[in-house]
């Protein structure tokens, strides 16, 4: 059998990318007339004339904070219920055959999930753990209102698995159910996988079926990977969400994330849409080709960077070095927020900056501002201009200092916040 899903996950990567530059131009223009919030996106642009990374790049940034606004506002006006007044004009598909099951994010955010197999795509990260046909997967997600639980059963029955939906909770019960059953492995947090564990050591049971794992929802430390693998449990991350479903995953290799083959990933500067440089640490921009639930250029609020190279497992996609932390950086200072956007119009109001950071400092109360920039020109009189650039946009005061191009941490923060809270 097989270490791959298919042969996708091998192709050559020109290949691939000509491959999703081509089917953009026929997604999109599918999603603008499907999707009343896709077309608002576009804003007088074509999308018949996407197919490239840079014109992509010319579309605004749809983050969560902006879906859940659209779909607030869309269920409380006007107009018949159904999914896209639910939605927000997000869904291309209505109440019915097309359309098995809707799920809710806190917010509330509202999914839709549709009929085809694997539809949140996360079979290939299964596969990678080493799930195969013919095994019983202990499914340990939750099934009740967010997606988790049905995104990884989909994609065990698209591996060839048969699924015991445990749910969360009950842990003496689900040490009993896996002594019974003997699954292959498990699906879930890995903290709840810990959890189970350690209940059965407590109930002197013994679960030596269990030999991988796919976890997801929370982190996943080494520790922790190393105190499963202790006890002969593989087990390996994936990172989704319930918008965008399967973005990356782990494999044997240990070396970053393999993206998934069907969306089209971008890092950008946090609080804009341009994207950085490979290795560069910035928010995790995805769009997905789900003609379903159309999501163009959507911001996940995750910091990553991408790997240079290929994997060493032979997958040829891009691998990204997990998740970084957050990348909605906002700090109220002086009782005003200043928001990663500003620092963004700052630097791009002085072309001689490269990249910059604002750092807050000072105690509790005594709040101070020092705008840290990258320049090859450094220069009193530049430093003025700025500083009245920072004042005028965030109305706050703030010093500038200077730094050489490449000083700065390649971390992914525009806003540090290094006041003294004790």
């Amino acid at each position: 059998m097989s270490e791959f899903f298919d042969s996708l996950e091998t192709r050559d990567p020109d290949v691939r990318e000509r491959a999703l530059m081509a089917s953009l131009p026929q997604a999109l223009s599918l999603a603008a007339a499907a999707a009343p919030a896709i077309a608002r996106q576009f804003a007088g642009i074509d999308p018949r004339g996407i197919d490239s990374r840079a014109a992509l790049a010319q579309l605004p940034v749809r983050r969560k904070h902006q879906l859940l606004e659209d779909q607030q506002a869309s269920r409380a006006g006007a107009g018949e219920p159904g999914a896209a007044k639910a939605m927000g004009g997000y869904a291309a598909t209505g109440w019915g055959p097309g359309m098995a099951r809707v799920f809710a994010s806190p917010g509330p955010i509202y999914e839709p999930e549709g009929s085809r197999a694997d539809y949140w795509r996360f079979a290939r990260a299964l596969y990678a753990a080493g799930f195969r046909p013919g095994q019983l997967a202990y499914n340990c997600f939750s099934y009740h209102f967010t997606p988790a639980g049905s995104m990884m059963e989909t994609a065990a029955h698209a591996v060839g698995c048969t699924v015991f939906p445990g749910g969360t909770g009950q842990t003496e019960q689900q040490v009993r159910a896996i002594a019974d059953l003997a699954p292959a492995g498990y699906t879930g947090t890995p903290s709840f996988l810990k959890i189970i564990l350690e209940k059965a050591d407590e109930m002197g049971i013994a679960l030596p079926s269990l030999k991988r794992a796919l976890v997801s929802g929370e982190a996943f430390p080494p520790s922790l990977r190393d105190w499963l693998a202790g006890r002969g449990i593989a087990g390996y991350q994936s990172y989704g969400s319930a918008d965008l479903g399967l973005i990356a995953f782990e494999t044997a290799a240990r070396d970053g994330l393999v993206l998934g083959e069907d969306i089209i990933l971008e890092i950008v500067r946090p609080g804009t849409g341009d994207p950085v440089p490979d290795g560069e640490v910035g928010e995790v921009v995805v769009t997905t080709l789900n003609p379903d639930y159309p999501l163009v250029r959507f911001g996940t609020g995750d910091l990553s960077a991408v790997l240079p190279g290929a994997s060493p497992c032979g997958r040829t996609n891009t691998r990204i070095r997990g998740w970084l932390g957050r990348a909605d950086q906002t700090t109220k200072v002086r009782g005003m927020f200043v928001h990663p956007s500003q620092v963004a119009e700052i630097v791009a109001r002085h072309p001689e900056i490269v990249r910059a950071r604002l750092v807050v400092g000072g105690a509790m109360g005594a709040d101070t501002m020092t705008f840290r920039a990258e320049t090859r020109t450094p220069d009193p009189a530049l430093a003025a201009r700025v500083a009245q650039t920072v004042r005028d946009i965030t109305k706050l005061r703030a010093d500038v200092q200077w730094a050489a191009p490449g000083e700065l941490p390649n971390d992914g923060k525009v806003i540090e916040d290094a006041r003294s809270y004790s």
